[in-house]
């Protein structure tokens, strides 16, 4: 009996371990579709990375309407243009990664998770680690941001 257990026991963990790898293999085999939506959000990051507010809004529709989990209400364009400059004036990125977690794509539309870390000097070393969900239109052949919602918890690593 106890032999019957334990190879049940092993046999159980086994099978949830090689599914466990199976389901991380499946998340790194894009289509061509999920590729291009995360190249549109890699291009934006790069952009925002290097100070340009300008640049940056031009990834975001007209329309947007996204809600930072830190924020009472969602924001438009024009408020996220007002945060913006107010957060990159006198602030520099020293470093950026954003790393997938799904990507679904509806023609011209998709929905993009990702996880983030940003290092920046505040005066002070700052790392800001942040969930997203951005959700994305496409036109023009560019991928444009209408609405997104996450948010950063902040840690502070001083030297």
């Amino acid at each position: 009996m106890r032999k019957n257990m334990r190879f049940t026991i092993m046999t159980t963990i086994l099978l949830i371990l090689g599914v466990g790898v199976q389901n991380k293999i499946n998340a790194q085999e894009w289509s061509a579709s999920q590729k291009e939506v995360w190249k549109g959000v890699n291009d934006y990051w790069a952009v925002f990375a290097k100070g340009d507010v300008a640049g940056f809004l031009e990834y975001f529709h007209p329309d947007y309407m996204g809600w930072d989990d830190n924020s009472p209400l969602p924001s438009t364009k024009p408020e996220i243009q007002k945060w913006l400059q107010l957060y990159m004036s006198g602030r520099k990125v020293l470093d950026y990664e954003i790393k997938p977690v799904g990507i679904k794509v509806y023609g011209d539309f998709a929905f993009a998770d990702y996880y983030s870390t940003l290092s920046d000097v505040d005066g002070k070393k700052k790392m800001e680690e942040g969930r997203w969900t951005d959700i994305l239109m496409k036109q023009g052949g560019k991928w444009l941001i209408v609405g997104d919602n996450g948010g950063t918890n902040e840690k502070k690593h001083e030297d």
